[in-house]
């Protein structure tokens, strides 16, 4: 007699075939997808005999589906152009925790929650390593990423200033040229003004004055020198004929502001009169008194106004203040068996004895692919292929369908034969 369960087992086994297909283009616009393939293989076999040549006789019992394999190539990157958006080309998965379970994703849609943290569409924490003063320290534990606008960077005290300038020649002994001041941070980020005076003495002779105003530094009435033309033991400016500076021969080190009002720690700022070529910022030509520019280390505080991230996951933020520093780092997990990663929906797996442990790190090392700002990684699912392989299962499902009729065909002609 016919055995049924062999077409049951085809139809059954079409039947999940259809069912990867349907949810692989169900999934079409899935950021970040990757395609399965259901593969099948033959059950076992009974042993009804052997050949005159002693070959074995056996009948098939039918099919199973033996494997859903998924394809983890790269899906398309799409520009969306919005910051928290990422995109990973070649291996790994981003690496997120929610309630202390750790998933891994190639969904890169990111948003900044209440609290300021980068999250998932689901509200799972996105981990990765932390800036500290603005550089990536190696070796440290994993650890939620916080991109709240609220962030700050620390302020820096000036340590260097310069400028551009020149010194009239032609005016008269005693004539004097008061540049623009100058603005300084101290260690508080709380910004002061310098004034430079300069005073021409002799012919190719200038004296200076550096001064700042007297509540700066917790006192009143006229402004307090901090530096003037002898200063540390340099004598006044001294130009040469073609109105080049040859004295100071050196960058004047160690002006110091103390007793700040605001409580800031002492500076000591040295003032380049030379570039790093040698050349002499201030000259004395023919030519009116003027600056031209001037430049200073220090910056105050400033708060987080934007951010971008960088092939190698390194998020870059934007402050208030002017400054661009490191902020965090994404991390990228790789197994050494992906295949053997749980789907547990929400385009998130979890790791199994099959797959092995996540070996996590940065992007870009240790076979880990790269990651793409402001775009997120299409599904890589082929609607032509999903297509052709959705008739074949098609056709597999009605093969097995005819041959159930007609088993039914011959069981009821056997019936019927005692009539």
């Amino acid at each position: 007699m016919p055995m049924f369960s062999i077409p049951l087992s085809g139809l059954a086994a079409s039947s999940d075939a259809l069912s990867v297909i349907a949810n692989d283009l169900a999934n079409l616009n899935t950021t970040g997808f990757k395609d399965q393939e259901a593969s099948f293989q033959d059950l076992f076999y009974q042993l009804i005999g052997s050949t005159g040549a002693g070959d074995p006789l056996q009948l098939g019992t039918g099919t199973q589906v033996g494997s859903v394999s998924t394809n983890f190539n790269d899906g398309s990157p799409n520009t969306t152009g919005i910051a928290t958006d990422v995109a990973i080309t070649g291996k790994g998965f981003f690496v997120t925790e929610s309630n202390g379970v750790t998933e891994f994703t190639r969904d890169g849609h990111f948003a900044i929650g209440p609290s300021g943290e980068l999250m998932t569409q689901d509200g799972q924490s996105v981990m990765g390593y932390l800036a500290v003063n603005g550089a990536i320290p190696p070796g440290q534990a994993l650890s939620p990423i916080t991109l709240g606008q609220g962030q700050i960077s620390p302020p820096a005290a000036t340590t260097t200033m310069q400028m551009t300038a020149n010194l009239d020649a032609t005016a008269a002994d005693g004539a004097t040229f008061s540049a623009p001041p100058l603005m300084v941070y101290d260690s508080l980020g709380v910004s002061h003004l310098l004034t430079f005076q300069f005073t021409k003495e002799a012919s190719g002779a200038w004296s200076y004055q550096i001064t700042i105003p007297a509540a700066d530094v917790g006192k009143t009435g006229n402004p307090v020198v901090i530096a003037s033309g002898d200063a540390a033991g340099n004598d006044d400016l001294v130009f040469d004929s073609n109105g080049k500076l040859t004295s100071p021969a050196a960058n004047l080190t160690g002006i110091p502001i103390t007793g700040l009002a605001d409580g800031a720690s002492d500076m000591s700022i040295n003032w380049n009169l030379y570039d790093s070529s040698g050349n002499p910022l201030l000259t004395q030509v023919a030519s009116q008194s003027t600056q031209s520019s001037t430049f200073q280390n220090g910056y105050s505080s400033g708060t987080l106004m934007s951010f971008s991230i960088e092939g190698d996951g390194t998020i870059q933020g934007t402050f208030s203040n002017g400054q661009t520093t490191a902020i965090a780092q994404l991390a990228l997990a790789n197994f050494a068996n992906e295949q053997g990663l749980q789907r547990v929906g929400g385009n998130s797996y979890l790791a199994t004895l099959s797959s092995g442990a996540a070996v996590i790190g940065v992007p870009g090392a240790g076979g880990r692919g790269s990651v793409t700002g402001g775009a997120l990684e299409q599904s890589n699912v082929d609607i032509a292929t999903e297509f052709a392989q959705m008739i074949v299962a098609q056709r597999g499902f009605q093969a097995n369908a005819k041959v159930v009729t007609t088993f039914d065909q011959v069981t009821q002609d056997t019936i019927n034969l005692k009539q």
